[in-house]
């Protein structure tokens, strides 16, 4: 007989596959960016629809033509800084040596205590040259969305040198920071999310194991034993097995944004969104699906490997469906 031809089943890129520590996830890289500005933003994901635009892809086949495309609504409430943090390279690394709280809103208070006594006037003694880095703590307004009121909390890395850098933190002390300060219709993001959770399901389902024809012998599916140590008490993770399945941190490189508007009726679908209700802050549409479910915080970042096929203008667009979503 041939040899049956049997790759593996199911992607070794990222393990072990276990549940996220929190519904919203941590950035550890960051693009360097020539412009002294945040490197990301964030929003909540609302759901999805469709468009019809004009097609303005150099070497699509239907370019100039009118195409339906299925979009991404993500509601966007403006940021605010929380804090400053300065780092310094050592032996080990980047480190944090120094944190600046900021006087923040109250609600911040049921993410973590809050400091008693803000240091924004020792932003003024800082020098830039002491430090290899510096970053921001950001928050979000979900009270402006209607449906939370607790924020989160996480850290954003600026770009620019470092007297920028600091310039930017005096300048934005206080203020909201909306998404069209940070992006423009027509650029691509990294978008980074805890995905959707399935819990505890088995190899079929969680790899793609096979199932047998009826009439095969002893077992039905056979992802295979689990590997030669396992009376030493362990076994290979390579072995398709039962577990954990979604609520993982995971990056989609690549997401093209086509509109950002701040006029939600030409979004708001009759009823509102599934699940989600109405927007109400400014939003933007992303080309595609994204990561997570409706509600859960979706942040974008510059792109670290963008793809220079997609044009740097945003399509025209003809059409936003608002047909019922329910």
């Amino acid at each position: 007989m041939p040899k049956a031809h049997n790759p593996r089943h199911g992607s070794m890129q990222v393990w072990p596959r276990k549940r996220a520590s929190r519904p919203y996830p941590r950035v550890h890289s960051w693009q360097h960016t020539k412009e002294a500005q945040l490197q990301g933003f964030a929003g909540y994901k609302v759901g999805m629809t469709h468009i019809i635009m004009i097609d303005n892809r150099a070497k699509s086949p239907s370019k100039g033509q009118e195409i339906a495309t299925p979009v991404t609504v993500v509601e966007c409430p403006p940021l605010k800084i929380s804090s400053a943090r300065f780092y310094k390279n050592t032996s080990y690394g980047l480190k944090l040596v120094k944190e600046l709280p900021f006087k923040a809103e109250k609600e911040l208070k049921r993410r973590l205590p809050q400091a008693k006594n803000t240091k924004e006037a020792e932003l003024d003694s800082i020098k830039p040259e002491d430090y290899d880095d510096i970053r921001v703590n950001v928050y979000t307004q979900p009270k402006l969305t209607g449906f939370k009121k607790t924020p989160e909390l996480f850290e954003m890395g600026l770009g620019g040198n470092n007297a920028e850098k600091l310039a930017y933190i005096k300048n934005n002390l206080g203020k909201d920071i909306a998404i069209s300060q940070i992006f423009k219709p027509g650029q691509l993001v990294d978008t980074i999310a805890v995905t959707r959770g399935k819990g505890y399901q088995g190899p079929v389902k969680r790899f793609g194991v096979a199932i047998r024809h009826h009439k095969s012998e002893k077992t039905k599916r056979g992802p295979g034993s689990l590997g030669g140590w396992i009376s030493q008490a362990h076994f290979m993770y390579r072995v398709a097995h039962a577990g954990q399945m979604g609520y993982h941190n995971r990056t989609e490189y690549n997401k093209w944004i086509l509109k950002i508007s701040d006029k939600v009726e030409e979004v708001n679908p009759r009823g509102g969104f599934k699940h989600y209700g109405l927007v109400r802050n400014p939003y933007l549409l992303l080309k595609g699906s994204v990561q997570g479910a409706a509600k859960r915080l979706i942040r974008f970042n510059v792109p670290k490997r963008p793809n220079m096929l997609v044009p740097k203008d945003a399509p025209s667009i003809v059409h936003t469906s608002l047909e019922s979503k329910q």
